[in-house]
């Protein structure tokens, strides 16, 4: 690092779980965010801010007026324009250490599979399942640790998921592919803005644990927050044997 970087960075720097060998791994990383709505606008101005020296982010929506509301990285300016681009604008502008790629689609298929290949650390902070247990499959086969997020009304949660560790559940594990689970959205049930903030925040958080080695991740762990009580619950997360994508039989693990 140069003298710039040690004096923007200097509060990491200071922290003795991280330091300036941490910092240079969170300069050296790519992260792969999937949803640049509520969740991954926060996420990705705190990933940004802190270093990451390579952020891919995908999103194939153009922002919309409703989105104001909690979508941190957009203004009024911007609506019709695709929020992979604005995010990219705006997280370039922030911090010249980033190079920030813009992918302006929905990723799916051989797309999704590259894109989680080439990262460090994924973030979901899509809408629905199809794409979280489509990210879900990918991650388990590259290895490569998720981050999951979700908030909807007042409810957040938060997961990590690394399949690095022989024993770690994955997403399945805990929402099987075949349940039956309806996809619900902020355009029908609403969504508290500061919510969005809190879980892709703690989502940027677990990133930079992921990267660095500080501290002790959530990983095999959901954390489950209700903003209107104010409390958080915390559950262990067990791997499935049986399960379809990490399991045993699974032709999605390595």
């Amino acid at each position: 690092m140069d003298d710039r970087q040690l004096l923007r960075y200097s509060r990491h720097l200071l922290l003795d779980a991280l330091g300036i060998e941490a910092q240079s791994r969170l300069l050296a990383a790519h992260v792969l965010i999937v949803g640049a709505g509520g969740l991954g606008c926060p996420a990705a101005l705190y990933l940004a801010a802190s270093g990451v020296g390579q952020i891919t982010i995908a999103d194939g929506d153009c922002v919309d007026a409703t989105n104001l509301q909690r979508q941190v990285l957009y203004r009024e300016s911007d609506i019709g324009q695709p929020k992979a681009q604005v995010a990219q604008r705006v997280l370039q502008a922030m911090n010249p250490d980033v190079r920030v790629n813009a992918v302006v689609e929905r990723l799916a298929g051989a797309a999704l599979d590259t894109a989680i290949a080439a990262a460090d650390v994924v973030l979901d902070c899509s809408d629905n399942f199809v794409t979280r247990h489509a990210i879900n499959r990918a991650c388990v086969q590259h290895r490569v640790p998720l981050v999951s997020g979700a908030a909807i009304r007042f409810d957040g949660q938060l997961a990590v998921f690394d399949p690095r560790h022989e024993n770690a559940a994955c997403y399945a594990c805990l929402f099987a592919e075949d349940t039956q689970a309806e996809d619900v959205a902020c355009a029908t049930l609403g969504v508290l803005s500061p919510l969005t903030g809190t879980i892709g925040a703690m989502q940027a958080t677990e990133a930079i644990k992921q990267l660095t080695g500080a501290g002790k991740t959530l990983s095999s762990r959901l954390q489950l927050y209700d903003a209107l009580s104010a409390e958080w619950r915390t559950i262990g997360i067990p791997r499935d044997p049986a399960c379809a994508v990490c399991g045993a039989s699974s032709t999605h693990r390595r």
